[in-house]
């Protein structure tokens, strides 16, 4: 009852506890999912929640003078001036050594070194006012997105794309999957500092390489678990989630949304296809296009926002009104 409830509330997303979600028979039905989804959609609900339950340490301010180059890591020893500038093409170094990733990209929840500090309140909210911190962050996040085949194509939009070197990138990313917790890491970590709006960039271009190029096969599973809902704009989610859903097959063993909504997806494809028939109109989006490029296939200048999944009018003839309701405005 508390999960029907929840959904009613328009979170479709599971945002109950892990005990209650695998008593209830529901949820079950709509999302046959693993104890690992389940595992999955807690901790991301958790980081987007802002983890309401976990007690704040005590007020060091370690990352934040990491990144004003005041201190060096631990136990690596090295500044990040050092790291952006020897270690950002040694791609044997970044692949063996599992210690400075908690350094690059901080959270509020340990890693595997414990050496490393965990974000504070009061260091994420100093570490967004600082420029110079900033700027470092996205040097950060650029070195690792070369390391991973990528690159940064505008520093204030996010957008990324296919570096020239992404076969033999992407194939040490098919090789190791312990990459998939790095990037579900620095996803978090940019979210937390002040770059929440390159999450849906990068969580765009994982899907269209695992779902429409059918690249990254080892990645695809921790693309919709994790990088998906990592996202904390809710309208870009959303949309992310849909397009997810337009590319994946079977489409029956689509999990990462309710029958529902999956429904509702279908039927607005359906329709716009056919007025695109009727007007000769393109539908790109529809069509299979991600929605942050252009309809020929280019990277767009920037994210262009797109119309609600469906107006409501359209949505109480389609499914219960309650749910949809809720879907578009949350």
């Amino acid at each position: 009852r508390h999960h029907a409830k929840n959904l009613r509330k328009g979170s479709w997303e599971p945002e109950v506890s892990i005990s209650c979600t695998l008593r209830n028979p529901a949820f079950r039905r709509w999302s046959n999912s693993s104890s690992r989804n389940l595992r999955a959609a807690k901790d991301m609900q958790n980081y987007r929640h802002g983890y309401p339950v976990r007690e704040c340490p005590e007020e060091r301010m370690t990352n934040l003078k990491f990144y004003l180059n005041e201190i060096k890591s631990s136990p690596d020893d090295v500044s990040i001036e050092t790291f952006h500038t020897e270690w950002r093409t040694d791609y044997k170094r970044l692949e063996r050594v599992h210690s400075y990733i908690q350094w690059l990209f901080p959270l509020r929840e340990p890693g595997v070194n414990y050496m490393a500090a965990e974000l504070t309140k009061k260091e994420i909210q100093a570490f967004r006012e600082s420029d110079e911190a900033k700027s470092r962050l996205l040097d950060s996040y650029e070195l690792m997105l070369g390391f991973y085949g990528m690159q940064l194509l505008n520093r204030e939009t996010g957008e990324v794309k296919r570096a020239e070197n992404w076969r033999e990138r992407f194939a040490n990313l098919e090789r190791n999957m312990h990459n998939n917790l790095r990037i579900t890491r620095i996803l978090k970590s940019l979210g937390e500092l002040g770059f929440e709006h390159f999450q849906a960039p990068l969580v765009c271009f994982f899907l269209e390489e695992t779902l429409v190029r059918k690249t990254l096969s080892s990645v695809k599973r921790s693309v919709l678990d994790y990088f998906l809902f990592a996202v904390r704009d809710k309208r870009e989610r959303r949309k992310l989630v849909r397009f997810a859903f337009q590319h994946f097959e079977p489409k029956d063993k689509f999990v990462w949304c309710p029958r529902k909504i999956q429904k509702l997806f279908k039927k607005k494809s359906e329709k716009r296809q056919n007025s695109s028939a009727g007007s000769g109109e393109s539908t790109a989006q529809d069509e299979g296009h991600s929605p942050y490029k252009n309809k020929d296939g280019e990277a767009a200048s920037e994210p262009k926002h797109s119309k609600p999944v469906a107006d409501l009018t359209d949505a109480k003839k389609k499914v219960d009104s309650d749910s949809v309701n809720n879907y578009i405005s949350e």
